[in-house]
């Protein structure tokens, strides 16, 4: 480990062949074309961090196809409870499979927006990541890879609450499934019952030292060690809306909350919104004929509805 001033430090994390390449006598600038580049065996082992966890779906429906040559329809699931009464918002998400190219980016936005700490290889090696929301690849019998983003899907019936001893999870009135930080005392009971595995459980304190500690969003808390965490549908940007609507006397309307995984989604294939906005955007996915919601034989009721990638591979 080589100290920076000021307590800053980086860690050295293998060879980059860039410093060995040569430079333009003129500029300095390095040359990005190699001629006469060779690789050999080394013979050392590397353990590599794979945090997507199989690359087969085991066939759960998490990857379904759209029939376009007929309409099939999964059994209806029997309710024993009365719904939750959302009376304005049920916040909600689309992801449409067809677009997600499985880049990443929002998951990289995530990490700035929520202030997730990034806890290194040796913590992923041993199951500890943080990240709020993966974006999952499947493998056909063709070696064909497909991508879905797996993150919170902010249940109806949701797992993880009625486990929870202190009550710190818990579901509000808007549909969200919201945790509080200062009520956990890191049983890690939501994270076993969670059959999504998106739950994060901080092991240690991650606080940024000086001056980096000036990167993290001020509208964000910073978590403790033992405390659980993830998506929250960026629910403080949901708040700025409120209050925004609050002011002009009206409800939030359509597009004016975007996370910042929709938000940053290079092809938009993340749409946000109220599911109670019949003439919203992602209640009229939601509805559409390839919307499916994964895991959805659990009861789960999942707040977050995916769009099957169109062609006629799988049945409907």
């Amino acid at each position: 480990m080589k100290f920076l001033p000021e307590n800053v430090y980086v860690v050295q994390r293998g060879l980059i062949p860039v410093p060995t390449t040569p430079v333009d006598s003129r500029t300095g600038e390095e040359f990005w074309y190699l001629a006469n580049a060779s690789l050999k065996k080394t013979g050392a082992i590397i353990p590599l961090p794979i945090l997507s966890g199989s690359k087969e779906e085991e066939s759960r429906g998490l990857l379904p196809h759209e029939d376009e040559h007929g309409h099939g329809h999964g059994e209806e699931i029997t309710e024993w409870y009365p719904d939750h009464e959302h009376i304005d918002y049920r916040w909600g998400m689309a992801i449409d499979l067809d677009s997600c190219i499985g880049c990443g980016a929002c998951a990289a936005a995530c990490y700035v927006e929520n202030n997730i700490a990034i806890v290194g290889k040796e913590e992923h090696l041993i199951g500890r990541e943080m990240s709020w929301i993966r974006v999952q690849p499947y493998y056909d019998d063709h070696e064909k890879i497909e991508f879905v983003p797996m993150l919170c899907q902010h249940c109806d019936n949701a797992p993880c609450e009625p486990v929870c001893p202190v009550y710190a999870a818990y579901h509000n009135q808007e549909g969200l499934n919201v945790q509080v930080y200062n009520r956990c005392v890191g049983t890690r009971y939501c994270a076993n019952n969670c059959p999504y595995k998106v739950r994060r459980f901080n092991w240690f304190d991650h606080r940024l030292v000086e001056p980096l500690d000036k990167m993290y969003n001020p509208d964000i808390s910073v978590r403790d060690r033992g405390v659980m965490e993830k998506c929250t549908f960026c629910i403080q940007r949901i708040r700025t809306a409120k209050d925004h609507a609050r002011d002009e006397n009206r409800l939030v309307q359509d597009g004016e909350v975007s996370p910042a995984c929709a938000q940053t989604c290079p092809t938009n294939a993340i749409t946000f919104g109220n599911l109670k906005d019949e003439k919203s955007k992602v209640y009229k996915l939601a509805h559409s004929d390839r919307a499916y919601q994964a895991l959805a034989e659990l009861g789960t009721e999942p707040a977050v509805n995916y769009l099957r990638k169109r062609g006629n591979k799988h049945e409907a």
